[in-house]
């Protein structure tokens, strides 16, 4: 006997559905896993802000325990410093003995006072730069160079600044050097000789006066001090009494002097009846005779009788 067998018009065979895998969302399983810490933290009831703060404590405890490694470090080598230094003290290494030489115009006493607050020190802890920049604040010092001379012995080789012009300023005199570093007080006496330069702002410029001269140098001799104007320019004064104003700017100064110098050489300005010159102007020089307007006043009145 036959029989019929009928598909359903889905084509699907009456069977057991089969359901496709979820791969993701709310119904996926979770990925287990933690950090070194966190079966403790699952077994002691903290809070997560509890724990920060044990973390935190932790960290402070760390550094703390660090500083006084290296605070405990530190005083050992401080430690064996001392040591060191006793030890060659005890050995005769100490300062005992001081030689200042180059020493002509200062007062050597100066250079003994900062050179003897070493002295009983022990050589390990003489400290020379620190030595030698106390020298150098002493104004007549241009340079310093210390030696240790072992076992017990310094040597301090001095470069003093020389006296080359006078710094007048009001009734007081100083000392100054090429370069206008202003040395010590000095009275008329230990003036005499050097030139004397005055001004606002001078002895910045005295290196500037002395390059000034140079275009000149028959004349130089014969001028005793120098002005500065108006913080521009020079008026020089010659031993006669004699002013020469001069331009403003090196060159034409320069230039200025040089012209006066041939002037001189010729009609012997310096030393006549003129008391001043005036040469700022670059076309004409103006001459100021004692006198001689007093004396052109008089005869314009005796004109006019």
């Amino acid at each position: 006997m036959a029989q019929t067998i009928t598909r359903s018009g889905s084509g699907k065979a009456g069977g057991v559905r089969r359901q496709s895998r979820p791969s993701g969302g709310r119904g996926a399983p979770q990925r287990k896993g933690g950090g070194l810490f966190d079966p403790l933290m699952r077994a002691i009831p903290l809070s997560e802000g509890q724990w920060h703060g044990l973390f935190t404590g932790l960290i402070l405890l760390g550094t703390l325990a660090l500083a006084l490694t290296v605070a405990v470090y530190a005083g050992l080598i401080e430690t064996t410093r001392l040591q060191i230094a006793q030890a060659a003290t005890n050995a005769g290494f100490e300062v005992r003995r001081v030689e200042v030489r180059g020493v002509e115009r200062m007062n050597e006493l100066a250079v003994y006072e900062r050179a003897l607050s070493e002295r009983n020190r022990a050589m390990t802890e003489l400290d020379l730069q620190k030595l030698r920049a106390e020298l150098l604040r002493l104004p007549y010092v241009e340079d310093a160079r210390i030696v240790r001379q072992l076992p017990d012995g310094l040597i301090i080789d001095i470069v003093e600044r020389v006296p080359h012009a006078v710094l007048r300023e009001g009734r007081e005199l100083f000392l100054i050097d090429q370069a206008g570093h202003r040395l010590e007080r000095a009275s008329r006496e230990e003036a005499r000789g050097l030139r004397i330069v005055e001004g606002q702002g001078a002895p910045a410029r005295v290196p500037d006066l002395d390059r000034l001269l140079g275009a000149a140098p028959d004349l130089a001799g014969r001028i005793v001090s120098a002005e500065w104007v108006g913080e521009r320019r020079w008026t020089l004064t010659f031993a006669t009494g004699q002013e020469l104003a001069l331009p403003q700017g090196p060159d034409k100064a320069a230039a200025a002097l040089a012209s006066f110098a041939r002037l001189d050489g010729t009609n012997g300005l310096v030393g006549g009846q003129v008391a001043a010159f005036d040469m700022r102007s670059p076309e004409r020089i103006y001459l100021r005779v004692p006198g001689r307007s007093a004396a052109a006043a008089a005869a314009a009145k005796q004109e006019g009788t």
